[in-house]
């Protein structure tokens, strides 16, 4: 370890700003504002019923036991648990992708993830130097002819200084055959540069002779060596050049046209970051990162937001980037591979942790690649989106069983004085919906081709216009339960339990596409649970298990009803869709 002030300066602030990086995903804020909804109403409707049976002076023990019943059922307790088992279902087909995961939540996020910011070398570069592999050292030996390599071991290192991020250099010292010693250094043309006496007269030369290099996309780095009086001589510059991927103007492309602008973070000199970029499809637009160092914020964001990158980049830098983006609005990635990149990759809704990381780079990610590129982030992001959408489904799903299930029930008791199912209906109804809803983790859905948000207002009107059909239509089956079939009160509850139960799996398959349900089939594993478990109720009512007895006739009117309901239930859905999104488009405009 290289220690001194500057070092320990160094890793001091990266340290404070891994613990300043606490950021809450849009995920837990979804699952909070979706739970508070449905708990609110549950309480307000249940607070109805105790009102209105104490009004009517009703046995209040059994109206209370009745009502925490309900209140259980209705309250999503299952809501973080399958939307957690979704998110690990999603983790493991993201590990057969490379990408493994540590923070589940990062999975809803980078299917939000508008802006990626990825480091230049390594991710989009080969991190393979021309002269030969990295480290530079080796580039450097390999291209020494046989007869220089061997002049070489005639010397002999005496002290060395690993490469210091702070002083941007390294530093050897080195005794010769004869016994003298002097000292070599390299780093940045900058800094080797300050180090000699005459510097003020090879400043231009070499900074045109860096520029010119970088035009060509290759990296400078300076060599001095000290004279025999101790004093550094500028030896001359070594240009290394770290080619694209092969695969990284494709991956690009794709990840542009899902939506996401990817931005190149680098510290190396711009003209270099701008060539490569031109390489790989990136737009040339590449600041130094002075340009909105020094401005107020407001500033500072919009040059941050319309840049392609930036280049001549330090740690705190990559963390002000990602902390301006999201103050504009946007859910931002950021690759990284080091220890000074933690903090970054810590305060990004979605850190990313290269393949090769160090351990403190992947402690401080998300999520950690073990494929070196950028297709095996296009390919995650897919794998999110499509975790996302199961996601989005159910919560749609969930609202509206909570509003046709409280609503039905809490109405029927104010206004016809009718518990239209007992306490045991509503316990095994919760039970019934528990296979197929798991289930959903597994469900057959396409990717967005744009990135996903939760439009809470979408998810809640569409909940809504879901949820009061399905009051309606349980209104409609008890009017024909009571009137046309003239149903004792014990089998209208178990006619109405029956339709609850086949009523409600129908809605999973409404709830999971915009438009109509055939348009993606569902996932075997949750049609078939869902199929089980409606033929389950079926034969609970049928035979009486803990209900009135219903018998085949009756339970096949139920199920024929409950098939006619869907198909107008799902045709409803599709205007709704329409109707919304165009409402949505205009408000836009």
């Amino acid at each position: 370890l290289v220690t001194g002030t500057g070092m320990h300066t160094f890793f001091g602030k990266t340290a404070r700003l891994v613990e300043e990086a606490v950021t809450v995903s849009h995920f837990q804020k979804a699952v909070v504002k979706i739970g508070n909804y449905l708990i609110v109403l549950a309480l307000v409707l249940v607070a109805v019923i105790l009102l209105v049976a104490l009004f009517r002076h009703e046995n209040m023990l059994e109206v209370v036991q009745f009502a925490l019943v309900l209140t259980v059922a209705a309250i999503p307790v299952a809501l973080p648990p399958v939307l957690s088992v979704t998110l690990a279902v999603g983790a493991v087909a993201l590990a057969k992708q490379q990408a493994i995961v540590s923070k589940l939540v990062a999975i809803e996020e980078m299917a939000g993830m508008d802006i990626l910011c990825a480091d230049k070398t390594g991710t989009i570069t080969k991190n393979e130097l021309t002269l030969a592999e990295v480290p530079i050292d080796a580039a450097i030996l390999a291209r020494l002819s046989q007869e220089t390599a061997a002049s070489l071991q005639s010397y002999q290192l005496t002290a060395f200084q690993p490469f210091d991020p702070v002083s941007k250099r390294t530093a050897a010292t080195v005794t010769d055959a004869s016994g003298r010693s002097f000292q070599v250094s390299k780093g940045a043309p900058q800094v080797i540069l300050d180090l000699v006496a005459d510097k003020e007269a090879i400043r231009a030369q070499v900074g045109e002779a860096v520029d010119s290099l970088a035009a060509r996309g290759f990296r400078a780095i300076g060599v001095a060596r000290t004279d025999e009086g101790g004093a550094w001589q500028f030896l001359g510059l070594l240009p290394l050049y770290d080619p694209p991927r092969e695969d990284s103007a494709q991956v690009i492309k794709t990840a542009q046209d899902m939506g996401v602008k990817v931005k190149m973070v680098t510290g190396d000199h711009a003209a270099i970051a701008k060539e490569i970029a031109r390489r790989v499809n990136l737009d040339a637009d590449i600041q130094p990162v002075s340009v909105f160092l020094d401005k107020p914020d407001r500033e500072a964001r919009r040059v941050v937001e319309e840049a392609d990158g930036f280049a001549q980049v330090f740690p705190e830098h990559k963390y002000h980037i990602v902390e301006l983006l999201q103050q504009q609005g946007h859910i931002v990635g950021m690759t990284g591979d080091g220890v000074n990149d933690a903090p970054a990759l810590k305060k990004a809704d979605v850190g990313v942790a290269v393949a090769g990381a160090t351990d403190a780079a992947k402690s401080a990610a998300d999520i950690v690649l073990t494929s070196p590129g950028l297709s095996v982030i296009v390919e995650a992001i897919k794998e999110a989106r499509k975790i996302f959408q199961r996601m989005n489904n159910y919560a749609i799903y969930r609202i509206t069983e909570t509003l046709r299930v409280l609503f039905f029930i809490a109405l029927s008791i104010i206004i016809f004085k009718f518990y239209p199912v007992t306490a045991v209906m509503i316990v095994l109804l919760a039970l019934l919906n528990d296979a197929p809803i798991l289930a959903i983790a597994y469900d057959r859905v396409r990717y967005s081709p744009e990135p996903e948000r939760w439009n809470m207002r979408m998810v809640l009107t569409m909940a809504t216009i879901l949820g009061i059909y399905g009051v309606l239509e349980s209104f409609l089956i008890f009017y024909l339960g009571e009137r046309v079939f003239l149903l004792s009160r014990d089998l209208i509850q178990s006619f109405i339990f029956l339709k609850l139960a086949v009523a409600g799996h129908l809605t999973i398959f409404a709830a999971r596409t915009r438009g109509p349900f055939w348009s993606i089939p569902p996932g075997a594993l949750m049609f078939w649970a869902a199929v089980a478990t409606k033929l389950l109720a079926t034969l609970i009512v049928v035979y009486g298990w803990y209900v009135a007895p219903l018998g085949w006739k009756l339970a096949g009117f139920v199920w024929a009803y409950s098939l006619a309901g869907f198909l107008l239930m799902d045709a409803i859905k599709v205007a709704s869709y329409k109707l919304l999104d165009h409402r949505e488009v205009k408000f836009r405009r």
